[in-house]
């Protein structure tokens, strides 16, 4: 299939070779001419702007947007839209608020314009790993780009299959999820990040926790002077607790023990308060994801060896900075 692309960041390029890849062909536009000429070598059409993007793609026409979420999102969507026609498709693929979703599916469907927001997960890992995908919008989309979706997803791969499965959506076990109508896919993926402030949270309070069980205070025979990342290592084998972002954290601890490089400021993309909110506004407890949410904020102000685990866990599975 055809499909333009919208931003070529860290995720996007590789979204964009994933695709291509896999037999799919990619008209390409950033602001960055560096990007965009980078990856018309590797196969891709180039676009000088969204109008010339639109114009390169043939009915019904896909243009998948991969760009931080807000303004620059919101500008995108509407000026490529204003290129588009009936039953063309726009697809946020970014970290955007489900609400806002909704609100942009209501303006295009003025224009007969169909929206799909698409949470994605992978990181800057993708290209190889695959993306998890959790889709929201109207199915008959969501069915006509499935070869799209197909080949972005990571596949079963080697993971067990879950029993009792055997009459559920396949799709599922391949990666990629038609979660229901707009908004649902953005809505599943808020939580899906606000599940990973949680995790990194706990990860990062044990390691700091192992760290410390040497200081002063304890009485000598209970002290104890241990290899964090011979730890880290270990979890990942047979362990209840493993994960890719405990993966992560052992790589990052082989390579630099005490995590010099990383001052341990973590900043937050907006998803764990928005699951926050919803925790609120549905009255769930989430004292875990709330905590977590709050760790990050504190983490500003005096930042702890547990800090920098997070901020090392949030450069290895998406290539992230930490707050200034």
């Amino acid at each position: 299939m055809q499909i333009g692309l919208v931003g070529l960041g860290r995720m996007g390029a590789n979204i964009a070779r994933r695709l291509m890849r896999a037999g799919h062909e990619i008209v390409c536009w950033d602001r960055d001419d560096k990007a965009v000429a980078t990856l018309a070598k590797d196969g891709a059409t180039a676009a000088s702007g969204l109008a010339d993007l639109v114009s390169k793609l043939a009915a019904p026409r896909t243009v998948w947007i991969m760009l931080p979420s807000g303004k620059i999102t919101e500008g995108a969507i509407f000026e490529a839209a204003s290129h588009m026609q009936r039953g063309d498709v726009v697809i946020d693929g970014g970290n955007t608020f489900w609400r806002d979703d909704i609100a942009r599916s209501k303006r295009l469907a003025e224009k007969g314009v169909l929206y799909l927001d698409v949470g994605t997960s992978g990181g800057v890992w993708g290209l190889d790993r695959g993306y998890c995908l959790m889709i929201g919008g109207d199915r008959q989309s969501v069915e006509r780009l499935d070869p799209v979706f197909k080949a972005l997803a990571p596949g079963a791969g080697d993971i067990p299959k879950t029993p009792g499965r055997q009459n559920r959506d396949p799709r599922v076990e391949q990666g990629y999820l038609h979660a229901g109508p707009v908004g649902a896919g953005h809505f599943v993926k808020m939580i899906h990040n606000g599940i990973e402030y949680g995790l990194m949270q706990a990860y990062a309070e044990g390691f700091d926790i192992l760290r410390h069980a040497g200081d002063d205070g304890r009485a000598p025979d209970e002290k104890f002077d241990l290899e964090i990342a011979d730890i880290a290592e270990v979890w990942r084998r047979g362990s209840v607790v493993t994960s890719w972002l405990l993966d992560l954290t052992s790589s990052a601890l082989a390579a630099d023990p005490a995590l010099a490089a990383f001052t341990g400021r973590v900043e937050d993309s907006g998803e764990g308060r928005w699951t926050v909110d919803a925790a609120v506004e549905e009255a769930v407890p989430a004292n875990v994801l709330t905590a977590a949410l709050y760790a990050r904020f504190r983490s500003r102000e005096e930042a702890t060896f547990a800090d920098k685990i997070l901020s090392a866990m949030r450069k290895g599975f998406g290539g992230h900075g930490e707050a200034k």
